[in-house]
């Protein structure tokens, strides 16, 4: 018999991501590759990654909810790590 756990978050993998973090907005402070039309400029010419009406980055896949530049993903995202705490708690937001 298999008792449930209360309060457990699941364990996140690529399969059950959500891309939660594609909808934060992502200062983009280093050089790594990202395509002109993903980049959005503030009035000071700050780069941030674009994201449209709907909320979600520019860069995202709607059907696979996968990154479509992934190598040339901004440091940001390359340091936001699936499943860390800062994870968890924006997938608590959706």
């Amino acid at each position: 018999m298999t008792i449930p756990v209360k309060n457990v978050t699941p364990e996140v993998l690529c399969s059950n991501c959500r891309a939660c973090c594609c909808r934060l907005e992502v200062m983009i402070i280093t050089d790594t590759g990202v395509p002109e039309e993903h980049i959005a400029y503030d009035q000071w010419g700050g780069e941030t990654m674009l994201r449209l009406d709907d909320g979600w980055c520019s860069a995202l896949d709607r059907e696979t909810f996968m990154c479509t530049i992934y190598e040339n993903r901004p440091w940001i995202c390359r340091e936001f790590e699936m499943g860390s705490w800062e994870c968890k708690d924006e997938r608590k937001g959706l």
